[in-house]
């Protein structure tokens, strides 16, 4: 079993969001499920989150909870397969053409403006 240290090294992914109701800002870690808290500031948000994240790691550890460690980009190869239907195909390369790029810059750009909005 790991160390608190080594838990405390590794880079968990950290998610910050804006509270729109009561000001100020949310951080959590996906991977730590339970792990939250929040700062007026930005700063003052990651700050408790550090802290947070040793609490958590220390409960966890104290209690001998499965700690799941952080994913890796590498994990992942940037391409994934997708059957569409040809009218929505023909569709896409008629806007791609017209932008000027590929297909498939084209659709990275409609995902990530997407995933961009659905994060809101």
């Amino acid at each position: 079993m790991k160390t608190l240290d080594e838990y405390m090294a590794m880079n968990y992914r950290m998610e910050i969001v804006e509270d729109e109701t009561e000001g100020g800002y949310v951080v959590s870690y996906p991977e730590l499920p339970g792990c939250i808290t929040c700062g007026e500031t930005i700063d003052s948000a990651v700050d408790n989150a550090r802290d947070a994240k040793k609490v958590w790691l220390e409960a966890a550890l104290e209690d001998g909870l499965e700690i799941y460690e952080p994913g890796s980009l590498e994990d992942y190869s940037g391409q994934f397969k997708l059957r569409i239907p040809r009218s929505l195909h023909r569709a896409l390369a008629e806007h791609s053409k017209k932008e000027g790029i590929s297909m498939n810059q084209y659709c990275v750009y409609l995902l990530s403006r997407s995933d961009t909005a659905l994060s809101k």
